[in-house]
């Protein structure tokens, strides 16, 4: 670890494995600043549905919409062309587009732009946070769980049956598979048998660390 790196702490790994989850609690803890990264995908698959346009056609006209992200340790607001759209970013509609979104170079590039604009500390989660975003940064994480596991989680956030939240899942990680492989100085935690507050104090152990 070299102590002059921004103090960033990346959080990654694939779709509810509690990174979200975990990445809050340690931003509270610490008392800095959360990123949320995914809710900018999220943003441009909602552009995507709004203006009925595939990925790729939304891809080419980024340039010409307005994301901002703007940090604080309890909650990320979205906003989109200066409208605050967060409330709508968590949809199965979207669930289900934001993968195909993600994929697309121009959008990674253009948010990947949007999160660079972000002044340190803060921790941050995502897929590839600390692997292409922030390669830089100080400390790196990867949590990852069993599906059955991850779709449990999310069923309760979601209006569909374990079956179809599942499966969702599991093609979203053959999805996603690109994107979610851990830096390589990253620290693995599975987090399938254990409960939020050991992951989060397995994270803050590895950062007291010297």
């Amino acid at each position: 670890m070299d102590a002059r790196a921004p103090f960033i702490i990346t959080i990654d790994g694939p779709s509810a494995s509690g990174k979200t989850s975990v990445a809050r609690r340690v931003a509270e803890r610490l008392g800095i600043p959360y990123v949320s990264s995914g809710l900018l995908y999220r943003a441009v698959a909602l552009l995507g549905l709004r203006k009925g346009a595939s990925p790729e056609e939304i891809e080419g006209h980024l340039e010409q919409h307005r994301l901002e992200l703007r940090p604080t340790p309890q909650e990320n607001r979205i906003y989109l062309d200066g409208e605050e759209v967060s409330a709508a970013l968590h949809s199965l509609e979207v669930d289900r587009q934001v993968s195909a979104v993600a994929q697309r170079p121009g959008v990674r590039a253009y948010v990947n732009q949007v999160l660079r604009r972000i002044a340190p500390p803060f921790v941050v989660d995502g897929r590839d946070m600390g692997s292409v975003v922030f390669p830089q940064a100080r400390h790196k994480f990867y949590l990852t769980a069993r599906p059955e596991v991850r779709a449990r989680r999310r069923v309760s956030e979601r209006e569909a049956d374990f079956a179809t939240v599942l499966g969702d899942i599991l093609r979203r990680d053959a999805a996603d598979q690109k994107q979610s492989v851990p830096a390589p100085d990253a620290v693995v935690l599975d987090t399938s048998g254990i409960g939020l507050e050991e992951v989060v104090e397995a994270v803050l152990e590895h950062l007291r660390d010297p």
